[in-house]
């Protein structure tokens, strides 16, 4: 099989996800409200084995399921989509009691993660991050020896998280967080340590930020909240490599949702522009609006074939994936934002009213764009690599 074309198999098991989508999930969506966790939906997922799923298949895998959901239930795909974001580490660097203890949960949509990365002053620049994870003085009450990262005479090393957390997916309401903290001041990206946080930890608290897309979104709060090198995911001091790790998988497949939603606003533009009555025949007939068309399914495929390059590279463990990420998640919510503006625009007032597809799908497809590495950053890391590639030649 090549990034390409996808085997015949591959195609009915989409078809089978659009089709759980509407029928099983869509009813549980729409019972639910609008920027909370949806539990009900989440364990859903987790019946139908789509979680579990999350931890033992490829990059190519994940953007097939989320394409297949956001085509019929966006809030499944973006449930999906956040469970495996805030896990993902755990079976990437998590060490076997943490995996024995979240994993499981998880997979069965009973417990909700959450990726903790962003803050108030550090949204694109992930390497600046403020949050203070602060080591605390050995019990016999000597200093902490060089470096603060060393354990105490009698237990792990220990740190109190001080800062915030802000835009941070399924919070206030996740049972546990991927928290990204500074453990080495003025390192940069080296001095980041990821930690695994329970959500009944004393001295974390949040609260819920009313977005603009309905997604479960929130701002956390860490008043010297503990944690121990139990707790670390990966290695002390290397956190953001666990970060870039992720996002490196994630972000082809933010865009399979972008894809999908504008593969979504295309079929309901080509079902309204054949059925519509206009100037004496049907819009489809008008040259200025087949060629919207047009063009946007030739952006929309376009962008369906980046994204499975780049999660194609991914799964081929492909030097070049940061690179590739990049340009498909630019390129496929690039693509998006423009395939349901113009097909808003085709479909006139009814796709301005509240509770119309488009209108909905006009709020979701926004996000995307900001998401994990705004439109600037992905055009930032495309260059940095293209560069880089060219010295060393």
């Amino acid at each position: 099989m090549t990034a390409f074309s996808l085997e015949p198999a591959q195609l009915a098991w989409c078809a089978e996800l659009r089709t759980l989508a509407a029928e099983r999930l869509r009813p549980l969506a729409d019972k639910g409200e609008p920027g909370h966790v949806n539990r009900a939906l989440v364990a859903e997922l987790g019946g139908l084995g789509l979680l579990g799923r999350l931890f033992t298949s490829g990059a190519l895998d994940l953007c097939l399921m989320r394409e297949s959901l956001a085509y019929a239930c966006t809030e499944a795909e973006t449930a999906l989509a956040l469970q495996g974001l805030g896990a993902h580490p755990v079976p990437a660097h998590g060490t076997p009691e943490q995996r024995a203890r979240w994993l499981p949960r998880v997979a069965d949509g009973t417990a909700i993660a959450a990726f903790a990365l962003s803050e108030p002053g550090a949204g694109s620049d992930a390497a600046a991050l403020e949050l203070r994870a602060k080591p605390e003085a050995p019990r016999d009450d000597r200093p902490p020896a060089a470096p603060a990262l060393a354990a105490a005479p009698d237990g792990p090393a220990r740190w109190r998280l001080n800062g915030e957390k802000c835009w941070i997916s399924n919070a206030p309401e996740a049972d546990f967080y991927t928290v990204f903290a500074r453990t080495t001041p003025g390192a940069g990206a080296r001095g980041v340590t990821a930690f695994l946080v329970p959500a009944d930890r004393p001295g974390l608290t949040g609260r819920a930020l009313d977005m603009l897309s309905p997604h479960p979104i929130g701002a956390l709060d860490f008043d010297a909240v503990p944690v121990t090198a139990d707790d670390v995911l990966g290695e002390a001091d290397r956190g953001f490599r666990v970060a870039m790790g992720t996002l490196n998988l994630f972000r082809p497949s933010v865009g399979a949702f972008a894809v999908g939603m504008a593969q979504a606003a295309l079929d309901a533009t080509l079902a309204h522009t054949a059925g519509r009555d206009a100037f004496g025949g049907k819009l489809r007939d008008l040259q200025a609006v087949s060629h919207q068309v047009a063009e946007m399914a030739l952006r929309t495929e376009a962008a369906r074939l980046m994204v499975h390059a780049a999660a194609s590279a991914y799964d081929a463990d492909s030097p070049d994936v940061p690179r590739r990420s990049a340009m498909a998640k630019l390129l496929a919510t690039e693509t998006a934002q423009y395939v349901v503006d113009t097909a808003v625009q085709l479909h006139g007032a009814r796709a301005l009213q509240r509770g119309h597809l488009l209108e909905h799908l006009y709020r979701e497809v926004r996000a995307p764009r900001v998401y994990e590495g705004a439109s600037e950053v992905q055009r930032g890391i495309i260059a940095k690599e293209l560069y880089a590639r060219q010295e060393a030649r």
